[in-house]
């Protein structure tokens, strides 16, 4: 199941603000994965480890479901797929929880494409994401957006635009050679620490329901920077893409006070300093993975100085391909 990089429209996708004003975004999943190994046994209660959280716990069909801990998400997966057998859960991810790159969101993914396969229920890609949207949003009551989801489920390069309660995929066909130049021109680096998104969202989603208008501003134009994102990036404009994005992340940050800091601002501005033509901090915001877009010439450059500051910089592809689910070869 991969991990997404987000480009822009990040926090339009968080409730109440898509239903009521409508929200987009545009992200592209990468060659970062999150993994659910699942085999059925007979007792009704179900055994999981998080080999991410070194934590392992088990789940009975006739307990009452208490989330207060990092396996929570899977106690929920395992009550809303009502499967009548036992189950044993193996999960781990290419990176860590509160990375910015929708880790929790491709591994619910992920655990309902298992859970699919095992009880041979019929999904579309839509399907497969709102389910795993309630299970994590809903049921679990993890905080967050809609956008992960749907970017694990399909994969790819998409624009995908939240119309009140109705999400609409629009899958991008870019062309090889601009992935190429994206690829060779983007930064992934991790700032050195994770970070949980729960207060972030909390003090988004309090600014704009309590109609706070730098906040709604700052929404609406992150929402108009995304389609504008789009189409640069259909035309083939990378140095406008790279300036789109810079706008983007100026414009996020006003959406909470707890979205930066001294050091990423360090690490950001450094990048500036030294030839990244815009860039932003994956996720909510408070740490993980920061993305810039370099000059064609200064990627070298940039990345040098952010290791110097702490950073490390990650190489990474882009992958085109969404949920995939196969059954295990064995002796």
């Amino acid at each position: 199941m991969p991990l997404r990089i987000s480009f822009g429209g990040g926090g339009t996708d968080v409730s109440p603000f898509p239903e009521e004003r409508g929200g987009a975004v545009l992200n592209a999943t990468i060659d970062k994965y999150a993994y659910c190994s699942l085999s059925t046994k007979p007792e009704c209660t179900s055994y999981f480890y998080s080999l991410d959280y070194d934590a392992a716990a088990s789940y009975s069909r006739d307990e009452k479901v208490k989330y207060d801990g990092e396996l929570g998400l899977v106690k929920a997966a395992i009550k809303v797929m009502e499967s009548k057998e036992g189950v044993n859960l193996f999960l781990h991810s290419d990176a860590p929880p509160g990375s910015g790159l929708g880790t929790s969101s491709a591994m619910t993914v992920a655990i309902v494409g298992a859970f699919n396969r095992l009880l041979k229920n019929p999904a579309t890609e839509y399907d497969t994401a709102e389910l795993a949207y309630k299970i994590e949003r809903q049921e679990a009551g993890i905080k967050g957006g809609r956008q992960d989801q749907y970017a694990a489920a399909f994969g790819g390069f998409n624009f995908i635009e939240f119309l009140g309660k109705t999400t609409v995929v629009n899958p991008l066909r870019i062309k090889t050679e601009l992935i190429n130049e994206l690829q060779y021109r983007l930064l992934l680096c991790y700032t050195g620490r994770t970070r949980l998104s729960a207060g972030i969202i909390d003090d988004q989603v309090a600014g704009y329901v309590q109609k706070k208008k730098s906040v709604t501003q700052a929404l609406e134009q992150t929402k108009a920077l995304a389609v504008e994102m789009k189409n640069q990036l259909l035309l083939g404009h990378v140095d406008e893409f790279g300036g789109l994005m810079h706008e983007a992340w100026e414009s996020k940050k006003k959406f909470s006070s707890m979205i930066t800091d001294a050091h990423i601002d360090e690490l950001y501005d450094e990048a500036r300093k030294n030839g990244a033509l815009g860039g932003k901090l994956l996720g909510a915001g408070g740490g993980g993975y920061l993305l810039v877009l370099s000059e064609s010439d200064k990627w070298h450059i940039i990345a040098q100085r952010l290791e110097e500051l702490g950073g490390k910089v990650v190489k990474f592809s882009f992958s085109s391909t969404g949920l995939q689910t196969w059954e295990a070869f064995g002796e």
